[in-house]
């Protein structure tokens, strides 16, 4: 057996996985976050600790955990977890979803003109480097103490095996990874008063980095355990749903909006803000467009109209709209700024075309072609960046919707998959590179494998050509409006 574990912004999860890569049992626990000060987002490392062997301690009630092999991590990407010397956590962690250092991307970008081609990514405030600037900035003793800076999940990994590594999917998302040679950049590192010795070692998600220390391989009753390497979440959640080969992609329908596509090779699209990271498998990379409100805009408008929930909303649009109504508005869906492709935290949603004869339910399908429209833009963003696609998953809580699914193919022009149990997320993804790490001689595909396929959705011409009208009209509003969001 193979054990995930999924250090998420919410919670712990952990899934224990058979031979055949069927998930035999689940255990999570929740997490809190705090807020101390507005944009500050952050989380006390050990609770992250104490709710994995939480997790591990009731999984081991439940079932033997003596024939696990190995165990994988994976985890929310670009936090800073400092440790001293001694090991020690110097201070809470600064989170992904922190925006104090929006300063200090700009400094580090002057400081590295050229960032953009050694990571692939416009430096953000959600990425690691800039959280040590303001550090060093603002806490100058903390910042002095410093020996190593890991990700959330590689703390995890210190925790079980003693280990100060990391893999590429995660560490590409420090802005201290040169994502095409896959070494850290020791001039990134420079420019944040680091050097290679702050740094974890580096390896591929599938291999091993250490072995489970004696005392917790007692306790939770197993034997001669290894640690994989790991990934990032949405490396991790993509290899879950087998999309690990250039031009294997997914469409994941969470609050956010991710598009990820696989490549063979290092590209760079940050006039698009898209994002160009490395996969969890040896020579694979992936770009990935990120809209920052996606399923949460139609729980929001729930919310905010009347419905029950958002199965209630669909039924009423799929009953009582047709397409390319002329009585539905256009809706922007910027209800937290935009990522991909403006690159916009100023952003805001908006309605335009609403008129007497507006109804609730015309409301609801404009949220729902706003929302619809801006994952094609992403989607677009991430193909100009010369990227081609053999198939595209669609995974995700919102794609549970059969009308929605079928929309997003009509609107983006593109044949869309949907496959069973396509959401398990992260956590099986950790326990396949687990598996590979224990089973060096087995391939990914033998164990990458895609769930089984429920139905595919193909674009209906004459409604794809007559939205590609509507969408130069949304992205024309869009740039309309854009001086007012300051």
């Amino acid at each position: 057996m193979y054990l995930g574990i999924d250090l998420g912004t919410s919670s712990v999860k952990t899934v224990l996985m058979d031979e055949a890569g069927i998930i035999k049992l689940s255990v999570s626990r929740p997490l809190n976050i705090s807020m101390p000060k507005p944009l500050w987002s952050e989380q006390d490392a050990g609770e992250w600790w104490q709710a994995t062997c939480d997790c591990l301690d009731e999984l081991s009630k439940q079932i033997k955990l003596s024939n696990v092999k190995s165990i994988g991590l994976s985890g929310q990407m670009h936090g800073a977890t400092l440790i001293d010397q001694s090991g020690s956590v110097l201070r809470p962690a600064i989170l992904w979803n922190d925006g104090r250092c929006v300063a200090e991307c700009e400094e580090l970008s002057k400081a590295v003109p050229d960032s953009a081609m050694r990571t692939g990514n416009i430096i953000m405030a959600g990425f690691t480097a800039p959280k040590l600037l303001w550090v060093k900035k603002y806490e100058p003793e903390v910042f002095a103490n410093v020996s190593k800076v890991l990700l959330p999940k590689d703390f995890l990994r210190y925790q079980l095996c003693g280990e100060l590594a990391s893999d590429m999917s995660d560490a590409a998302g420090t802005m201290w990874l040169n994502t095409e040679t896959r070494q850290w950049d020791e001039v990134l590192l420079a420019a944040c008063g680091l050097t290679i010795d702050n740094m974890p070692a580096l390896f591929e998600g599938n291999e091993v980095t250490g072995t489970l220390k004696a005392t917790l391989a007692k306790r939770w009753g197993m034997h001669d355990v290894v640690i994989a390497g790991g990934a990032g979440d949405n490396a991790a959640g993509a290899i879950g749903c087998g999309i690990f080969e250039p031009g294997h992609a997914m469409l994941s329908l969470g609050t956010s909006g991710v598009y990820f596509a696989v490549t063979d090779r290092f590209s760079v699209n940050t006039a698009q803000a898209v994002h160009s990271f490395c996969h969890a498998l040896p020579d694979r990379w992936h770009m990935m467009s990120v809209m920052l409100s996606a399923a949460s805009c139609l729980e929001w408008y729930c919310t905010q109209s009347g419905y029950e929930d958002v199965a209630e909303m669909f039924l009423d649009v799929q009953n009582n709209t047709s397409h390319l109504d002329p009585q539905i508005p256009l809706f922007l869906p910027y209800l937290t700024g935009e990522r991909t492709p403006h690159n916009n935290p100023a952003a805001k949603a908006a309605f335009f075309g609403v008129s007497v004869s507006t109804r609730r339910v015309h409301m609801a399908r404009a949220v729902v072609e706003g929302v619809s429209m801006a994952l094609a833009d992403g989607i677009d963003a991430v193909h100009q960046s010369g990227v081609t696609t053999t198939s595209i998953s669609l995974i995700g809580g919102g794609a549970k919707s059969i009308f929605w699914r079928q929309l997003l193919s009509d609107i983006s022009g593109y044949d869309l998959e949907y496959r069973e149990g396509g959401d398990v997320g992260p956590a099986l993804g950790a326990a396949r590179l687990a598996k590979l790490a224990a089973n060096p001689d087995l391939s990914p595909s033998d164990v990458c494998f895609k769930p089984h396929l429920e139905a595919s959705y193909t674009p209906q011409k004459e409604i794809h050509n007559a939205y590609l009208i509507k969408r130069q009209k949304f992205r024309e509003l869009y740039y309309a409006v854009e001086p007012f969001f300051s």
